[in-house]
């Protein structure tokens, strides 16, 4: 069974990144608030607006932590499919690590 890896937007407009073996379950549980103590639980209803699928676990976790860690205007270039804001804000980014080092 293949891997997914999903954006969701929350009812205030945040972002949500996960995992699942089976979507469509998944996005069940989060509009039922099955996860009482979830991100998504109290941020409800959500609406899936991005989703990879992989062939394994480890490929769709490492993607997952990736995405997690990006800022919102990269997710929102990845969910529009926008490679080259993608490429200018990885870029911009770096460049910003960077900066002020020595050598």
């Amino acid at each position: 069974m293949p891997f997914s890896v999903y954006i969701l937007r929350c009812a205030d407009d945040s972002y949500y990144t996960g995992m699942t073996e089976n979507l469509e379950h998944r996005l069940a549980q989060h509009q039922a608030g099955t996860f009482e103590d979830g991100y998504t639980a109290p941020r409800r209803p959500v609406e899936l607006i991005w989703s990879q699928a992989f062939t394994t676990h480890d490929q769709a976790f490492r993607r997952e932590r990736q995405i997690k860690g990006w800022s919102r205007a990269k997710k929102e270039a990845l969910i529009r499919g926008d490679w080259e804001a993608l490429v200018k804000i990885s870029n911009e980014s770096k460049g910003k690590k960077t900066k002020g080092r020595a050598g």
